[in-house]
């Protein structure tokens, strides 16, 4: 996770612009688009061997994800389609990185590449399902927030991988792919287990209410033996 020292200043900062972008009439929603639109750039640049680049961008582009936040605090903008559009925007933005580089790793050769494309895919799959594990579970009234790889570290692993590789070591991408397509299968695990853990305590005490709502002496009715 981040440090609380970075995480004050980028919130310091995100809210210094953003509250003069509310004077420009900036909608936090067009922020949120203007950020999936730059991300499909890193994406492109990343499918086409520039990875170096494609880090830089990505890089920028998640500065987008807390800008939008930030705009619609300073703005009052706040309602559920924004929240509904950030999220759906997340992961067409996410798929487009790990298609990008899946097309990069294709243009490669070797018994390495299936490897490389099958790690791709399973990073993807990984990432979604953590999402979506965690807005299930808050629609059923559970708090999910535990887990290993959240979006913000996967953001920073993919942009590292591609700059380091941009740098001349390509090989780390191939690791970082694998990396995520682990962690975040056991980020997905971690929270189906801590939902597992509410609902299991959930029904302890609805057990136990029903229990205490019995009067005392009674005993079910039925055929003596």
């Amino acid at each position: 996770m981040f440090t609380t020292r970075f995480q004050k200043w980028v919130r310091r900062n995100a809210q210094r612009l953003a509250s003069r972008l509310v004077g420009l009439g900036v909608t936090p929603n067009e922020v949120t688009v203007a950020g999936m639109v730059v991300t499909f750039f890193a994406a492109g640049l990343a499918a086409l061997g520039y990875l170096l680049p494609a880090g830089l961008v990505l890089a920028f582009a998640g500065t987008f994800d807390i800008l939008d936040g930030a705009l619609a605090r300073a703005s009052r903008l706040t309602y559920n389609y924004g929240a509904f559009l950030d999220s759906t925007v997340d992961r067409f933005s996410e798929g487009a990185i790990y298609i990008g580089v899946a097309v990069y790793f294709l243009s490669g050769h070797g018994a390495l590449v299936k490897w490389q494309v099958l790690g791709a895919l399973f990073a993807l799959a990984g990432s979604f399902l953590v999402s979506y594990v965690r807005a299930r579970a808050q629609s059923l009234g559970y708090a999910c927030e535990v887990g290993l790889f959240a979006r913000p570290e996967r953001v920073v692993a993919i942009v590292a991988g591609l700059i380091l590789a941009g740098l001349g070591l390509p090989i780390v991408l191939t690791w970082v792919i694998w990396a995520l397509a682990v962690l975040t299968n056991v980020t997905v695990l971690q929270r189906i287990n801590e939902v597992w853990r509410q609902a299991r305590e959930e029904r302890r005490i609805q057990r136990e209410q029903a229990a205490a709502s019995v009067p005392k002496g009674t005993r079910p009715v039925g055929r003596d033996l």
